[in-house]
């Protein structure tokens, strides 16, 4: 379940990594009491990436400005969604913008930390120059340092940067997260370094033990537009909510970050998505019954749509029920043929083995990748 960027932040404030001056804005007229000093930047809480191509990010340079701005906001969807909150913050002017982020490999099981000196809004692009080390024993300020010096930081900024990555491991173990990341971490000319964007994934399995991470969520559902998923004190049980485009490439993913960056990249490819579908966490270690109804639901309903000529469904699991998941989808899709036409499918799902794997689906019209630019290739040259 993704975080929206001041709830990221208030961790990140709790945590001691640096962030500017900000304030929520429910509404245009709470501008009126603003208590951060001018200009600010207004953005739009979304969970979608591209927001400030989307037009979802404004400077103000006074109050008219500023409520103006926040009206156009709040009524631009992006990616389907509409803010029901802003954050503004302090204008910061950086001299250098970095990318942090602290994740899952999936095939170690282990933290990897990432870095490039390449961040900001165009960070895609650069993916070849992301440095990475994998946290293979008992995390130490050595592995932050390591990362560092990939990265071919130099002066003070290598201890600046490092204390910056030992707090978001820190933040990562904690909160039992799957991924924090901040780009980017904006540099000024006098070498201040600032968290100028950040983006939280909290594990679903783990919300449990974390009531933090629970109260953010629930916030968020409040507010939200989208249909978010119900959170009780015993489950947490999302709802399936299609989001209907005009394209032919239907999406299919368990996490709201996944979905959005399997969008992200099918559109940046010049795909065209008809529609897409998060269908939330997976448990850990077994196929529950709860997510083999929201597989058989969600497939259905992406594939209810006569414009759908393909289906990418790239899902991330553990290692231990990948198996499992893969005979759940082979034995549905089975079933599902012998009543109604199938499109074709491509499945991406990390640390297959596309050669042997593709045995159980024989006869059905799926195509299996371990990687997510090969999958999308295959299903935008699927859908011509």
């Amino acid at each position: 379940m993704d975080l929206l960027e001041y709830q990221a932040k208030t961790l990140f404030r709790e945590m001691g990594i640096p962030v500017l001056p900000s304030q929520q804005i429910d509404n245009a007229q709470d501008l009126k009491g603003l208590k951060i000093p001018y200009p600010v930047v207004l953005k739009s809480q979304v969970r979608a990436g591209g927001r400030g191509k989307a037009g979802g990010i404004r400077f103000a340079e006074n109050t008219i400005d500023a409520v103006a701005a926040a009206q156009m906001i709040f009524n631009l969807p992006i990616r389907g969604e509409c803010p029901q909150v802003l954050l503004a913050e302090a204008k910061y002017d950086a001299d250098r913008e970095l990318y942090l982020a602290v994740t899952l490999d999936s095939g170690s099981r282990r933290p990897v930390l990432l870095g490039s000196q390449q961040g900001g809004v165009n960070v895609e692009a650069t993916l070849s120059k992301i440095q990475q080390v994998i946290v293979d024993q008992d995390f130490s300020p050595f592995y932050a340092r390591r990362l560092i010096l990939k990265m071919g930081l130099q002066g003070d900024l290598i201890l600046l940067v490092s204390a910056i990555v030992e707090k978001m491991y820190r933040l990562f173990v904690q909160k039992d997260l799957d991924l924090v990341e901040i780009n980017p971490l904006g540099i000024s000319p006098t070498g201040e370094v600032m968290a100028l964007d950040g983006k939280v994934i909290a594990n679903d399995g783990a919300l449990g033990r974390h009531e933090d991470l629970i109260t953010l969520l629930k916030a968020q559902e409040k507010c939200s537009s989208l249909s978010l998923p119900i959170i009780s004190d015993q489950l947490f049980h999302p709802e399936l909510n299609l989001v209907e485009l005009q394209g032919n490439i239907g999406i299919l993913c368990n996490g709201a970050g996944l979905t959005m960056a399997t969008l992200d990249l099918i559109m940046q490819s010049s795909g065209k998505p008809a529609n897409f579908l998060n269908l939330g966490g997976a448990d850990h270690y077994e196929i529950t019954e709860n997510f083999r109804q929201r597989l058989y639901q969600g497939i259905d309903q992406i594939t209810q749509s006569k414009q759908v000529k393909v289906v990418i469904i790239n899902f991330w699991v553990q290692p231990i029920i990948r198996s499992s998941l893969l005979v759940e989808i082979a034995t549905y899709l089975k079933r599902k043929a012998r009543t109604s036409n199938l499109p074709k499918f491509v499945l991406m799902l990390a640390g297959i083995k596309p050669e042997s794997d593709i045995e159980q689906f024989t006869d059905l019209p799926v195509n299996l990748f371990d990687q997510l630019d090969l999958a999308v290739t295959a299903a935008i040259n699927l859908a011509k």
